[in-house]
Parts: structure tokens; sequence; C-alpha cells
């Protein structure tokens, strides 16, 4: 299986190169730096010799961030070492070129497509003395050319879907071979711990989800937006799929009748949705507004559509009470649940479904800690809004003294292994 793998990333080398230069013009790549994906001759070493090089890849921009305190940790704990981050993402590509602009030691690029040739070149280039990929991204020919190669190889995060554990059984011959090839595996949960168990990998443990470690700005959300909202009652309805906006304008309808100046903000998962939710809110005789960038709230709106992406957290920053998406919706049960940690960070009270597969150790952390709360229908969420907005105004500092207690736990648990693992280079 694995040599087919490896024929066929060959064989359709050129139909990639030909989807990266369509993505460059769809504005779905960097228009400068797409090369470094295809082409070798734009992998750009610029490295110390005379100091110890960890290459970590992380695919997007929360696999990215999570990787930022780990950086700066290592950096204290020795300062011999450098580092170069791969990312796939266009938004995770823009992240790392400001973020790296902290450390004086940390390279970007973006990762090569995992064709045999280019993924021997790279490694070639680089020489990284150490490999750590981050959650999800397991590509055969990496793994197992960095194995060839004899370079200490980890993975952070570690996750596994019921899905793709399935999938990877059909062929748990190549499973045992690619998987047995970690010297460390750091998983995010217990569910992972388990199936990779059944691959045979050695050197397994479950130091917790590092997105819990990720460093998030606190600074208030001071524009006129804010000032707007600061005399307002609102809440967020965040990652919303098709489907679930209907829950929310449900939702708002009741809270209206109780608060007459009540505003709704939500924040679609994908942004090319807003016109087909402004049409919704227009069945619900409800007033709507596409916010862009620098927009500013129309007071005579009631329904706020996010249309920017990087925009959610100065919202956490104000808000009480957040609905998280992606959680209701039976069709996706398999694949459900986004991200609550950013949202738990800045002190707000979340709001989910019964469908949270992607992140059910968090929201089950979560909910014990009354910081999250599984809701069922618009009548559910409705009545925990009125609760929150009839209490008390914000206030945070419970929350995030246990987000904090949470991140300096799971941040101890990783170092702990990571640090062990790079000091004694067993492979």
């Amino acid at each position: 299986m694995l040599i087919i793998y490896k024929k066929l990333t060959y064989l359709f080398y050129p139909i990639f190169v030909l989807i990266i230069f369509l993505r460059r013009f769809l504005k779905k790549e960097d228009w400068n730096r797409y090369k470094e994906k295809i082409f070798s001759s734009n992998f750009n070493k610029e490295r110390n010799a005379n100091k110890k090089l960890i290459w970590f890849h992380a695919s997007s921009v929360g696999e990215m961030k999570s990787i930022l305190p780990i950086i700066k940790e290592l950096n204290n704990y020795n300062k011999k070492f450098e580092f170069l981050i791969t990312t796939v993402t266009l938004s995770s590509g823009n992240l790392a070129t400001d973020e790296i602009k902290k450390f004086d030691n940390v390279k970007h690029r973006y990762f090569p497509i995992d064709v045999d040739f280019l993924i021997k070149k790279f490694l070639e280039t680089w020489k990284p003395d150490y490999v750590f990929l981050v959650d999800s991204e397991i590509w055969p020919n990496l793994v197992l050319t960095v194995k060839e190669k004899k370079i200490p190889l980890g993975i952070i995060n570690a996750r596994i879907t019921q899905k793709s554990f399935k999938r990877w059984k059909w062929i748990k011959k190549t499973a045992k071979k690619v998987f047995s090839s970690f010297d460390l595996c750091l998983t995010s949960n217990k569910e992972t711990q388990n199936y990779l168990k059944e691959f045979d990998v050695k050197n397994i443990y479950n130091s917790g989800n590092i997105k819990l470690i990720s460093s998030i700005e606190r600074s208030n959300f001071q524009n006129e937006n804010g000032k707007i909202l600061a005399n307002r009652k609102f809440w967020l309805a965040v990652s919303t799929h098709k489907g679930e906006e209907r829950l929310c304008l449900n939702t708002h309808v009741l809270l209206k009748n109780k608060f007459s100046s009540i505003k709704t903000i939500i924040a679609p998962r994908h942004i090319n949705r807003s016109e087909e939710i402004k049409s919704l809110c227009k069945k619900f005789n409800l007033e709507a507004q596409i916010l862009d960038k620098g927009g500013i709230i129309s007071d005579q709106k009631e329904i706020i559509i996010l249309n920017t992406f990087g925009e959610l957290n100065k919202y956490f920053n104000i808000c009480r009470s957040v609905f998280i998406g992606k959680s209701t919706l039976k069709r996706l049960e398999k694949d459900s649940g986004q991200n609550p940690i950013d949202a738990a960070k800045l002190g707000c009270k979340i709001y989910h479904g019964p469908f949270v597969y992607n992140f059910k150790e968090i929201y089950e952390l979560l909910d014990k800690n009354n910081i999250s709360k599984e809701i069922n229908n618009s009548e559910d969420l409705f009545k925990n809004l009125t609760n929150d907005f009839e209490n008390s105004n914000k206030d945070s500092t419970k929350v995030i003294l246990l987000m904090n207690s949470l991140e300096n736990e799971t941040l101890k648990n990783t170092m702990k292994h990571i640090n062990y693992f790079l000091s004694h280079e067993s492979v």
C-alpha cells in the first residue's frame, strides 16, 4: 500500500502543481511564496549550523498558535536550538509571518506536498535534528523518510477520530508501519491513545490538548463598535453551519419579546454564506447587517453578520454569552464540534448542542466546571441567555483563573515529555 501511495503521489505531481497554480489565482495561496510547496529550488534554507534545528509541522492556524508557547519554553530550556515551522494554509502562513517576529531563531516555510522526492530534498536541504508533527498531520512519505534518515520523530496533540481509525484499520499493516515510526506520541485525548495502542505504537502519553496553551490577546475592544455594544444586551453565535442560524434567529425572536434592544451577532463558519443568512433574516422579519472589516455596527439592525476573519476574540472580550455551532446538526455528528477554548479563555459562558465529537473531552471539562452547557433547542438557549442577561454583568475572573490553571497544567505535562525526548534522542 505504501509503495502504491508513493507511486501515485509521484504520478500526480504535475497535477498538484497545476492545482497550486490555480489556487494562487483564486487567492487561496500566498502570491509570492506558493512555489515553496512545489519546487525544491524555493526551499530557501536559513539555518545556523552551530544550533540544533527542531522542525514543527502544523497545518493551520490553531495548530500553529498552539506550538508557539512550546517554542518559547524550549528557548528557555536550551539556547542552542533554532526552529522551523511549516504550515499549509494561507491564513496560518500569514499568522506565522507576524508571530515569528517575536523570536530571533524561528523561520517559517510552507510545507511541500507529500511527494517522495520533494520530501527527501526538503530534509536534505534543512537537515533538521528533530521533527514534530502536530495534530492529525500524518503524511506517509514524510514519516517514513524521516524514519529512514534516523531523525527523531514525534507527534504532538495527536488526534485520530473514530472515522479515520476505521480507515486505518482497513490497511492495518500499513498503519502499523507508519505509526510505529514515531518515537514519541503525545495525544490530545484518551480515545486517540487507545487507537494508537491498536497499532502497536510505543511511548504514548495523553498530555492534554495543547490548544489549551495557545496564547491569546486579552486587550479591550477599544473602538466604535465596542462602545456601541457596551450599552447593549447582545450575544454571539459563532462557527455556525447551515441550519443553525434558524435556531439562532428563533432564539433572537424569543429574546426580543423580553429585551427590546437585543442584538444577535452571528459569525458563520464560512463567511461566503453571509448573504444567505441575511436572506434568512428577512423571512423572520428581522433587520440584518453584513459587517465587513472596519464597518460600524448599525444601531437600527438587530442581527449583525460578521463577514471577516480574525475578529472573534475582540467580541469574546466583551461578550458574556456565546453559542458555538457545528454542535446541533445530526448530519455532522461524526465530525461535529468547534473549538471553544478562545471563548473560554476570555471568560465567556459557552452554549453548545449535543454533537461536539471533535472537542468531546474539552467540552466535558468545560461543562464540568460550569464554563459551558449543552442546549437542545432555541427555547433552551433562550432561557439560559435570559438568565445571563438578568444577572450580573460579565465577570470572567473565575473562568480565566481556571483556564490559566488548565493551560499551565497542560504545558507542564507536554514539556516534561518533550524535554526528556530531546535530551535522550531515543530512536
